[in-house]
């Protein structure tokens, strides 16, 4: 029986690489997977390897450093992808989609798979202009999606401030901005709407560990689905649990369509504001988990 002192940072770094090459699903799983391995290990006692008579010891020292982590991650699910802030970012997804097709010349903020039939079809009729209406906020929208991502990875180890705190604040004073831009500048206001519920759809993408998406609802929909057709087959529990994550967000995004496109068409340009509101609670939750 040989017997080593193996540092355990050293391999639970491999084991994170590993995990993140072949599942792709980064801090969350490789979290997970460290809890698993330190919770059930005690640093003074031996692990048999399957197959080998090698045992490996871990210091206690290492041990508490890995706990500490763990911990600021279950920290970070906690409040960042629990179900009550996403569903209060799938109220203001549905919100905006709904204001800028009654306020906003018909054009989706959110639904952009409907802005490209469109922009298509009218393309295809020689209306130009027309078109033009609905690829700008596509183009927008793939833009949010890159600002997200470059703010996401310059300040995600920031100790003042959560990143996920900065796009929230961009949208809240985006959307602010919107409330106050008249009809004859309808595209400008697509484009900021459509800019602003593509960094927030980029920057919160789980749900207590589920993906989903906070401003629509095709993939939210598949997902929940397939997860029930899961649970009629195998009884799973956790499948079970899984579909009411998804169903709950496209029901809480059909909730917040409904509002907005009353409010839109009472309130009309201003009606914007609301949506600001829902993201301002939002940013209070983040500061709170920060």
């Amino acid at each position: 029986m040989y017997i080593y002192y193996v540092y355990p940072i050293y391999i639970l770094g491999i084991v994170q690489n590993l995990i993140h090459c072949i599942f792709g699903a980064g801090i969350e799983i490789s979290a997970l997977f460290f809890s698993i391995i330190i919770n059930r290990v005690d640093c003074c006692k031996y692990v048999i390897a399957v197959g080998h008579t090698r045992v490996w010891r871990l210091t206690a020292n290492m041990r508490k450093r890995g706990e500490k982590m763990t911990e600021k991650e279950k920290i970070r699910i906690q409040t960042s992808e629990t179900f009550l802030l996403s569903a209060i970012l799938a109220l203001s997804g549905g919100f905006q989609d709904a204001y800028t097709y009654n306020v906003r010349n018909e054009v989706f903020s959110n639904a952009q798979t409907g802005n490209v039939v469109l922009m298509s079809q009218h393309f295809m009729m020689g209306e130009w202009m027309k078109g033009l209406s609905y690829l700008f906020p596509i183009l927008s929208f793939a833009l949010g999606v890159l600002v997200a991502e470059r703010i996401g990875h310059r300040y995600k180890k920031a100790k003042r401030i959560h990143w996920r705190q900065i796009v929230v604040a961009i949208e809240i004073i985006i959307l602010f901005v919107v409330g106050f831009i008249p009809h004859r500048y309808d595209m400008i206001a697509t484009m900021l709407v459509s800019f602003s519920c593509s960094m927030q759809v980029q920057s919160f993408r789980k749900v207590n560990g589920y993906g989903y998406a906070s401003t629509m609802c095709i993939g939210n929909l598949r997902s929940g689905t397939e997860s029930l057709s899961i649970y009629l087959r195998d009884r799973n529990i956790g499948a079970l649990k899984k579909t009411a994550h998804y169903y709950g967000i496209i029901l809480i995004f059909a909730i917040g369509a409904g509002i907005g496109g009353v409010c839109s068409l009472h309130i009309g340009i201003r009606a914007i504001w609301a949506s600001s509101v829902l993201l301002a609670i939002v940013c209070a939750m983040m500061v709170r988990e920060h």
